[in-house]
């Protein structure tokens, strides 16, 4: 069982949901996806017919975030926005292309690092132990979490890999089309004023280019044993 917080962050394609939630499962502890309450609110302003990147649509983001619910159980993983599932709408191409406008607002950002810290806070309480996953979680969310660990691999494998993916969840999966989006959402992510994507200082860093999706779970076991967080 998991003791603490796990803080897991990187940039897509690089396995961090998977295992993330496979951490979580293996050690009876709660799960949350920060990067699905970015999309949630993102959602919200394209349904109401905004600019990703205005004014207009930071307030709606914002709005959204209070009508946000995630579901923290790893088995079964969710976001519901105004009481709605929405989690088959916000894997879409519409809401992946606009997601890292609305998540650069400073205002977003303010709400739903707030909103995280209290489910995570809960997490705690009800499981003893969360596994958190996302761009700025060992950053900013959760500063002082007993592990960080920051994924990444190279582009060529996460484009592949996003591309299977959208392939296997029935999205057009052109890989070129890929591997452009993510070149395009490291740029935005790591660039940004607000909290940018970024090795935390005291992280562990796994490259997943040449690791299995078990290999990367083995590994963050045994970190979590060695930091004393598994019993």
């Amino acid at each position: 069982m998991l003791r603490g917080v796990v803080a897991m962050d990187g940039p897509s394609g690089t396995g961090k949901s998977t295992v993330s939630r496979r951490l979580a499962r293996e050690s009876s502890a709660a799960y949350l996806d920060t990067g699905a309450m970015y999309r949630a609110v993102t959602l919200a302003v394209l349904r109401a017919g905004l600019d990703p990147s205005s004014d207009e649509a930071e307030k709606v983001a914002v709005s959204a975030a209070a009508d946000l619910r995630s579901v923290t159980d790893p088995s079964a993983p969710a976001v519901l926005l105004a009481g709605e599932n929405v989690e088959a709408q916000i894997r879409g191409p519409e809401v992946t292309g606009a997601v890292s406008a609305v998540s650069a607002r400073p205002a977003v950002r303010e709400a739903l690092v707030l909103h995280q810290r209290r489910l995570i806070d809960e997490g705690l309480v009800e499981r003893g132990g969360i596994v958190v996953e996302g761009r700025d979680i060992g950053s900013v969310v959760v500063p002082d979490a007993p592990l960080k660990v920051y994924l990444t691999a190279s582009e060529q494998v996460r484009a592949a890999r996003r591309g299977a993916q959208d392939r296997k969840a029935g999205r057009s999966g052109d890989v070129e089309q890929v591997l452009a989006d993510v070149r395009r959402r490291d740029q935005f992510d790591t660039t940004r004023k607000t909290s940018p994507l970024q090795v935390a200082e005291d992280a562990t860093v796994l490259d997943t280019d040449n690791l299995s999706v078990d290999d990367v779970l083995y590994a963050l076991l045994a970190l979590a044993v060695e930091r004393g967080l598994l019993r």
